[in-house]
């Protein structure tokens, strides 16, 4: 079966926004990209405003030349509470991975992606609820 529902995914590396987007294509997602969080906030905030909300926004812990995913994050929750939104990171042991939920976070997905790891967590955070 294949997934429907919109993502945003926010990275700041070229090769796992290009890798990505073949996935969510493959997967059978529509997908948006943005290189680190302030240009994903405004982006989120102009679909929801258009009523084309995203179903589940997927964040990079560490943007070196941004805002990462623990300020992206607390600015999402309080524009909507309501927000779905998975941390990214290829760091397993950060405290953010591995306590997600006490961080406003819906689920994690460790780097690299393993297209069956990515396709169970869309259906999960997506599809049930």
């Amino acid at each position: 079966m294949a997934g429907k529902g919109k993502v945003l995914l926010v990275d700041d590396e070229e090769i796992i926004l290009d890798v990505s987007r073949e996935v969510l294509q493959f997967l059978g997602y529509d997908a948006v990209f943005a290189t680190e969080g302030a240009s994903a906030i405004k982006l989120y905030a102009q679909e929801k405003e258009a009523g084309r909300p995203f179903d589940l926004v997927i964040i990079d812990l560490t943007i070196p030349e941004g805002m990462g995913g623990r300020e992206t994050i607390e600015k999402l929750r309080s524009y909507d509470p309501g927000v779905k939104a998975v941390v990214s990171s290829g760091y397993s042991n950060d405290p953010i991975m591995q306590d997600f939920v006490s961080y406003g976070f819906s689920g994690r997905l460790a780097k690299p992606y393993r297209i069956n790891e990515m396709k169970l967590l869309l259906e999960d955070m997506i599809h049930k609820n």
